[in-house]
Order: structure tokens, then sequence, then C-alpha cells
């Protein structure tokens, strides 16, 4: 019996004496098989190859980044957020070791997990045994859930505030339970942690909202129109995304920005060709 993982996705499935007949996260319009197939590998597999290590860099008092070298997956990276006693690990990412247990351990441990869809459930349930952390999905993305486990708490509603000064909102789009975080730091700064329910584009002062990236498959107008009225309302001065992109200042302003020239594109509005 193996809990098998998709080697393009990264995502982890219930244990199983054969291998799936396809991954359910990849073969969705969202995502992508790779075109040499579906192909599977366990989690024990990739740390006895000894070819993965995670490298957890420092980004900023009470925050630091965990992602694995070389890439494996969609190669995003996780957060481990510091808040008041409290370490919340947001997003996930497949590759997880003793050594990487041990790292996270000297840095207080991980007291609760949080996604922001399914793209990144990766080994969530390797990564919450590992700490006894529960792991907090949106019901709204239930169904995409591919190892069951009594650490999964689905939550339902606009927001859960974890604990104060971290809050998790259901703004959608990308996944209908799609989430983000909202770090409020202290009293003057606060940080907004979006996966990529939106992505920091290449000059780091603009953001895009996708349905799927892949596939190049936008977002209504309309969908984007609400989720920038409902960022509106959340306080925050720097964007992470999943892939080590940041708007350091007036991130707020800039997702405002970002939907207005998106919509407009959409609208037939922004341009003439």
């Amino acid at each position: 019996m193996n809990y098998f993982v998709c080697e393009t996705c990264g995502v982890q499935y219930d244990k199983s004496t054969v291998e799936p007949s396809e991954c359910k996260i990849c073969t969705e319009e969202r995502q992508y098989v790779s075109l040499s197939g579906q192909k599977w590998t366990t989690l024990f597999q990739l740390v006895a190859s000894n070819h993965f290590n995670n490298e957890i860099i420092f980004e900023e008092e009470r925050l630091h980044s965990i992602k694995t070298v070389p890439t494996f997956g969609i190669g995003q990276n996780a957060y481990l957020v510091q808040n008041r006693h409290f370490n919340l690990l947001w997003d996930c990412i497949t590759y997880i070791d003793n050594q990487t247990i041990a790292k996270i351990n000297e840095l207080g441990g991980i007291n609760a997990i949080a996604l922001s869809h399914p793209h990144y459930y990766s080994s969530q349930v390797e990564w919450a045994e590992a700490f006894d952390a529960p792991i907090y999905i949106h019901e709204d993305d239930k169904e995409w859930v591919t190892r069951p486990s009594e650490h999964i708490v689905f939550w339902s509603g606009e927001q859960l505030i974890l604990q104060e000064g971290l809050v998790l909102h259901r703004i959608g789009g990308h996944f209908k339970g799609a989430t983000v975080l909202e770090w409020q730091k202290n009293e003057k700064e606060g940080i907004l942690f979006v996966g990529d329910i939106m992505r920091v584009v290449a000059d780091r002062r603009w953001v895009t909202f996708m349905y799927s990236y892949p596939n190049f498959i936008p977002l209504p107008a309309n969908i984007v129109k609400r989720i920038a009225s409902q960022l509106d309302t959340f306080k925050f001065e720097k964007l992470f995304d999943a892939f080590h992109r940041v708007i350091e200042k007036d991130a707020k302003e800039r997702v405002q920005i970002s939907a207005k020239r998106y919509i407009a594109a959409l609208e037939n509005k922004l341009f003439e060709t």
C-alpha cells in the first residue's frame, strides 16, 4: 500500500495498492497532464533519491519561505508565518523529510496549516501528521481533497480568524473556495498571502487574475470586480504570491489598479488591436 503522488502537480493520494488511473487535479481544465503522460511517485521514493532538499529562507522578521530544490511538481513555495506564539504554514509543498521537520521545529514548529486552493494541497496530511497540526480548507473545495484525514478542518463562510492578526478570506475566482491570508503583522504593517489566486507579474508592480494559468483561461470581468471590491476592505501593504514574487509597498493600491486594467482589457476599453 502506498500514498501515490502525482509527479506533475505534486498532490498526494490516499493509500492504495495500485497507482490511480488518473490525477483528478491534473485532468481538470485548470491544470494539465504532462506531455510524457501521467506518472506517479511516492514521498518515500523522493526522500530515498537524495535528489531533493527544502530551502528554508528568512524573508523578514517572523516570516520564512520554504521551497523544494530542485523544483518538484508545480514548484510553489510555502510560508511559515510566526504570529504571537502561533506558527502557521501557509500553503504546502510535497517534499518533507526529517531535516525539514528539525529545522521547522527550531523555529517553533507548526500550529496550523491553511491552504489557498487544491493545486497546493500537496502532501498536506504528511505535514499535519509530522507537526500534529490541523489543516484549514474551505468547504467549497472539499471535493478536491485526494487524501482524507482527521486533521482536515473544513471551514465555511467568507472569513475565518485563526488567531488575532491571522485571517483567512474566501475570495473565490481561481477555485470556488479560493482563499487568501491576511496577516496583520503589527498595527502599521499588513501582508496579504495569495498563493496564485492572484499572481504578481514580472515587473512586481501589477497582479493578474486567472481561472487557469497554464491554459491561459481568464476570469470574467464581473468576478474580478467582486474580488477587487472584497480585497479593498483588507489591510495590507505587502503582497506575497506562491512563487517568491513580492509587491513590497503600496500593494493594496497596486491590486486595485491591476484589477481596473484587467477589467478594461476584457471589456475592450484598454486598447485597440
